[in-house]
């Protein structure tokens, strides 16, 4: 049977009425011989803001009882970046954001997947979700870094800039872009190590195609005299549960009547191969690179890169240590033992 009462005139546990009190005896230096397993208030003892310190007497002397902080634990994480636009009038790809995470096998670049990270209690953590790259009438433009505390993900390359204004190139990203066709023969650019691949080079020679952007997972292709390059595909990740593919780089976009590179799996935006539209923008919340742009023969007309896909942050953490404090309106749900927040905008979790 359990204890509920203390039996020597302190209070009885069970008795709701009850104005007894356990008592603590309290002072400076103690008097008489002490037992183990007494406890006192040490008024002598104040530290920390506190004017008295609790001890117990260990059967040699009285120590003080110690308040020590929660041990820190760990979370999986998944950090994609957003996706580089492509170019415009026959431009490369956009390259996805680059992708970082500590669940699964693998991550972005054909690395391994990262340690998961270490949470400290009571610390609030700052998540960053990055913007894809806007699609302009002159030149692509890379996406936005997303952060989780110490992990930074790089946003996607540029596809080929206008070579009128600079070089036709790709523009190193997470995932790089892929090279500008016309005007300059671009070639793709790298992706950063551990997050993404490069993107594909264009056309040497007419009809000047562009090349695709780089994914998490598979380079942009090359672009040929009848295909711009499709993009690169993302990397399947199962931290919410199920397998979702991020970060697929975007198509390369035409010049005068090729066929249009595709979107990678994972978000890329198809390249572009008709007059008055633009390459098709890379999906939200996967950090797919965008299609690039089309040009007709002679340069009257062409169209611009569309906008790349916007970046996220997932967190997985155990069950029993989520205290749901967050910021941002993250979507939580459950998988097995674990709590899975989806950051699809910027916030914050406290752990």
């Amino acid at each position: 049977m359990a204890t509920t009462k203390v039996t020597i005139g302190v209070t009885d546990l069970n008795d709701a009425s009850s104005t007894n009190g356990l008592k603590m005896p309290s002072g400076g230096a103690f008097s008489g011989t002490p037992i183990q397993g007494m406890m006192r208030n040490n008024t002598t003892r104040g530290f920390e803001g506190s004017v008295s310190s609790m001890q117990h007497y260990n059967g040699t002397e009285w120590k003080d009882f110690e308040n020590s902080p929660p041990p820190p634990y760990l979370v999986d994480y998944l950090v994609v970046a957003g996706g580089g636009s492509g170019g415009r009038a026959a431009g490369g790809g956009g390259g996805a954001g680059g992708l970082r995470t500590s669940y699964g096998s693998s991550s972005g670049g054909g690395s391994s997947a990262e340690s998961s990270l270490s949470l400290l209690p009571d610390t609030n953590y700052t998540v960053t979700v990055g913007a894809g790259g806007p699609g302009v009438t002159v030149d692509g433009t890379n996406g936005s870094d997303s952060v989780f505390s110490t992990i930074t993900s790089s946003g996607g390359g540029a596809g080929g800039i206008n070579a009128i204004n600079g070089s036709s190139n790709g523009v190193v990203g997470g995932s790089g872009g892929g090279g500008r066709g016309a005007g300059g023969n671009g070639t793709g650019a790298s992706g950063t190590l551990n997050q993404g691949y490069a993107g594909g080079n264009a056309q040497v020679g007419s009809p000047y195609n562009g090349g695709g952007g780089g994914g998490a997972s598979v380079a942009g292709a090359n672009a040929n005299g009848s295909f711009a390059g499709n993009g690169g595909d993302g990397l399947a990740v199962s931290i919410t549960g199920l397998s979702v593919t991020y970060a697929g780089g975007g198509g390369g976009g035409c010049y005068i009547s090729g066929t249009p590179g595709s979107g990678g799996a994972g978000g890329g935006g198809v390249g572009d191969a008709t007059s008055g539209g633009s390459g098709g923008d890379g999906v939200a919340n996967t950090g797919g690179g965008s299609g690039g742009g089309w040009q007709i023969d002679n340069g009257s007309s062409s169209t611009r890169g569309g906008n790349g896909g916007s970046g996220i942050v997932i967190l997985r953490i155990p069950t029993e240590k989520y205290t749901g404090i967050t910021t941002g309106s993250p979507t939580v749900t459950t998988d097995g033992t674990d709590t899975i927040l989806t950051y699809t905008g910027s916030g914050t979790y406290t752990a």
